[in-house]
């Protein structure tokens, strides 16, 4: 699940009531400072919003690294309790525990509840990376007891494909333009769907082969989601320059975290699958 749920399209939706307050301007013309409200604000007075205002400021990228590492550290925290529930079953194999899908539809529903509510993410934001981050403790420690290292790799490489993206987006190599954002967006939508479907066939003892397996195909497969996965980042850096040039309020900091750690999970979980296949 990524940027269907986090994008500029639904930025601009929210800007009306998110953006700061236009500056006010004199008689003569000249932009003065202005109050949360719009209004002026005496000359050598301090600015103020009043006692009921809710306005805290602008969006800024501090801010939004502030808050994304506030998810993380919930999330890592949330996944050493998942990776410490998963036990060793007496024919050596991990056992799933099963709060952790609990964790998995819990995340799922935040963060498509802060995409339709962007003022609840302060507080769906944690929720995700507490649910979800327990699923992902389960599953690391499941591939871990199979293939040992493979977590280790698997962080490793999103570290590396983030600082990528990050570098080509910055330098200008990656350009999210309308027609970019349409091509990955409807291939991130694609993917969910074909994952759902896998999930309802696996209900009748079915599956989709190649999704899990380490065939030239399937591993051609995951290449191509993780590299989905990959041109996903572009959007998120994407919507955080956006929101700080359109001064949305400083509370959207947690919309665009929440967007970015979605799609770093997402990334790590993908990256776990195509190392696994490969070490097969």
């Amino acid at each position: 699940m990524s940027n269907p749920f986090f994008n500029e399209k639904r930025m601009n939706e929210d800007a009306a009531g998110w953006a700061a307050p236009p500056a006010a301007t004199s008689t003569s013309g000249a932009a003065v400072a202005a109050s949360p409200q719009g209004f002026p604000a005496p000359t050598g007075a301090p600015v103020t919003d009043g006692p009921i205002s809710t306005w805290k400021g602008a969006m800024t990228v501090n801010g939004v690294i502030s808050v994304t590492a506030v998810l993380f550290v919930l999330l890592l925290l949330s996944a050493t309790f998942g990776w410490m529930s998963s036990t060793d079953s007496v024919t050596g194999e991990v056992e799933f525990p099963p709060l952790a899908m609990g964790g998995i539809i819990v995340g799922f529903i935040a963060a498509l509840v802060a995409y339709r509510k962007p003022n609840l993410a302060k507080f769906l934001g944690p929720v995700y990376a507490i649910a979800y981050g327990y699923a992902v403790g389960a599953i690391s420690a499941a591939y871990e007891s199979y293939q040992d290292g493979i977590v280790v790799q698997a962080i490793g490489a999103t570290i590396a494909v983030f600082l990528v993206m990050l570098v080509m987006y910055r330098t200008g190599i990656v350009k999210v333009t309308p027609g970019y954002r349409k091509v990955v967006v409807a291939a991130t939508v694609g993917i969910m769907l074909l994952y759902l479907v896998s999930i309802v066939m696996s209900f009748f003892g079915a599956e989709i082969p190649f999704i899990n397996s380490p065939s030239l195909l399937g591993i051609g497969f995951s290449v191509l989601v993780c590299a989905l996965a990959a041109a996903n980042l572009a959007l998120d850096f994407d919507l955080i320059e956006k929101g700080v040039e359109a001064k949305m309020s400083k509370d959207y900091e947690w919309v665009a975290a929440l967007g970015l750690v979605v799609t770093l999970v997402w990334l790590y979980l993908e990256m776990l699958r195509l190392l696994s296949k490969l070490n097969r």
